[in-house]
């Protein structure tokens, strides 16, 4: 029997990371220069929208209005921490390809994303503005996106993965 090599497709992966992030970065750029600050023009009236809004905490707004000094460093300390760890388990990663590697992929590209808002001032640009009936969602951007999509691809393996070992043991 010939073994056939498998392709390795750490360089997709990276460049998927890239992609998200030079598309993260270029709607952010096109809302600051199309919409001021704190303002929201209407694209289908009553559900979703555009908007100009700085978040200087986390994910759905969380710990923004903390007054610690702190907190926008732990945040991007723990941005630079995974993305560090997922540069190394993309790059560690076995030949062939992996859904958990597309989804790491994608949580890099938001997280570099949303990292160098941060580190260039000081609060993530979000623009995409929803509304449930009364309901109004927190207003999130492209890099938010990828990191839900990642995170929900991580956890759909996790949860609905047959495994290479338990299929081999029935075997």
């Amino acid at each position: 029997m010939v073994a056939i090599e498998r392709r390795s497709y750490r360089g997709h992966y990276y460049l998927i990371a890239i992609v998200v992030f030079a598309l993260d970065q270029a709607t952010k750029l096109a809302i600051v220069r199309n919409i001021p600050l704190n303002r929201s023009v209407a694209i289908i009236p009553g559900f979703f929208g555009l908007s100009h809004v700085l978040n200087p905490g986390a994910a759905f707004s969380l710990f923004a209005d903390s007054s610690s000094t702190y907190a926008p460093k732990l945040l991007i300390a723990f941005a630079f921490i995974v993305l560090t760890a997922i540069f190394v388990v993309l790059w560690r990663s076995g030949k062939g390809f992996a859904l958990s590697n597309l989804a790491l992929a994608l949580i890099m590209g938001g997280a570099m994303g949303n990292l160098l808002d941060r580190l260039r001032i000081g609060s993530v640009i979000d623009f995409l503005m929803f509304k449930f009936g009364s309901y109004y969602y927190p207003d999130f951007n492209v890099a938010d996106s990828a990191i839900v999509v990642g995170s929900l691809l991580l956890i759909a393996e996790l949860f609905f993965h047959k495994s290479e070992t338990a299929d081999s043991e029935r075997a």
